[in-house]
């Protein structure tokens, strides 16, 4: 499962997943169908990245003219900071270039630059790309890529997954404009969610709800699971799939404004594709004055109290639409939506109630719907109740 290779991508500290080129031109172009001029004039920050082979580098060097870019910076990590069971050697490239320093290969991360036409045929692209080595090992978190962080404009890349949160930490400190890859359960993190719930961050245009495919370094750990499911798209070798990623961003595209077409509750109720609403109707919780709402297509339009759906509900938020007033994670019996606190003795007697015998449920750390916790779950409200 995706939730399983990310876990043991963090514990073997391989984060080395190279993002898909026209998974990069998908939810790029989405930005620029936005807004056309969205990087016109921009410097362009690439960190945690591997110019000699990255798609992301490519993309942007290649297109750097139409995009309008005023400057293109790409960064590595120094191979001495990758996991020690990676043979990672100089590239041919870099071997074979008046600037390769053998003493700094191993050691040093690296820069490229992309600014001006330096070959004489008059386009700036991925043949004018100038390098040097880094002083320091290429961690975003060092004073040396700090600097170039405040320098750039938009910071685009696909972030060690288990450096996720300091990453972003690390942009938003700045106050920079981003697209970055992670983890969607990303999303309840503390971290994450304020961010989400005071709109300074949103998902993305593609993708969402889809597996992206990543190829990995030779001799990295693919399940042969998927290795099977990224051969079935048509990725045979060094690829695995991850079915929980996804973009997060602070740049508008258009699809964040698409409105989501709903029914009535009489009429989901009559006609859900659900089992669990048709006939049925909605639930509420024990412990908040909401309504479980299971399935984003069959959000209510005309109820006007709080709604708990799924975190796959942000692939179709409308910040017009509705309004995310909080997470079903809180734990502070403080919490605006919660009714109900309940007792070390309340869970345990709700546990022997379930299975007949002592133990413990955690009610208070998420929904609760006669004595069963629902799965991780959002809180949100229509902006407008249709009529």
């Amino acid at each position: 499962m995706a939730n399983e290779n990310l876990g043991n991508a963090k514990k073997a500290r391989n984060d080395e997943f190279y993002t898909q080129f026209h998974d990069i031109e998908k939810e790029i172009n989405a930005y620029l169908d936005y807004d056309a001029d969205v990087f016109r004039g921009k410097t362009v920050l690439l960190p945690c990245d591997d110019p000699e082979w990255s798609n992301f580098t490519k993309y942007f060097a290649q297109n750097f003219e139409r995009l309008g870019l005023k400057k293109l910076i790409s960064t590595s990590f120094a191979p001495n900071s990758k996991p020690k069971q990676l043979d990672l050697q100089p590239t041919l490239f870099e071997f074979e270039s008046p600037q390769f320093d053998e003493s700094k290969t191993a050691a040093n991360g690296k820069i490229f630059t992309l600014t001006r036409d330096t070959t004489g045929d008059n386009i700036i692209n991925v043949d004018d790309l100038e390098w040097q080595y880094l002083d320091g090992d290429g961690d975003f978190r060092g004073a040396e890529v700090t600097a170039l962080r405040d320098e750039a404009d938009i910071i685009v890349t696909n972030p060690p997954f288990s450096l996720f949160r300091e990453f972003l930490g690390w942009i938003t400190e700045a106050d920079k404009k981003f697209v970055i890859i992670g983890n969607m359960n990303a999303i309840t993190y503390k971290e994450v969610f304020p961010l989400i719930q005071g709109d300074r961050l949103w998902l993305g245009a593609t993708a969402n709800g889809s597996d992206l495919v990543f190829r990995v370094p030779e001799g990295a750990d693919i399940s042969p699971s998927d290795r099977e499911k990224a051969a079935r798209l048509g990725y045979v070798g060094d690829y695995t799939r991850l079915g929980n990623a996804c973009w997060f961003t602070n740049i508008d595209h258009g699809k964040r404004h698409q409105p989501l077409p709903l029914m009535t509750q009489a009429d989901n109720i009559k006609f859900s594709k659900h089992k669990e609403i048709k006939g049925q109707g909605y639930r509420k919780y024990d412990n908040y004055e909401a309504i479980e709402v299971s399935f984003t297509d069959a959000i209510p339009s005309d109820f006007d109290g709080v709604m708990g759906v799924p975190i796959s509900f942000l692939h179709k938020y409308s910040p017009e639409q509705f309004e995310i007033v909080g997470t079903l994670a809180q734990s502070d019996p403080n919490y605006p939506f919660r009714t109900k606190w309940y007792s070390a003795k309340d869970q345990q007697d709700a546990y022997f109630r379930r299975f007949g015998k002592p133990g413990i449920i955690p009610l208070n750390m998420s929904g609760v719907i006669n004595d069963v916790k629902v799965y991780q779950r959002i809180l949100i409200r229509h902006r407008k109740v249709a009529k």
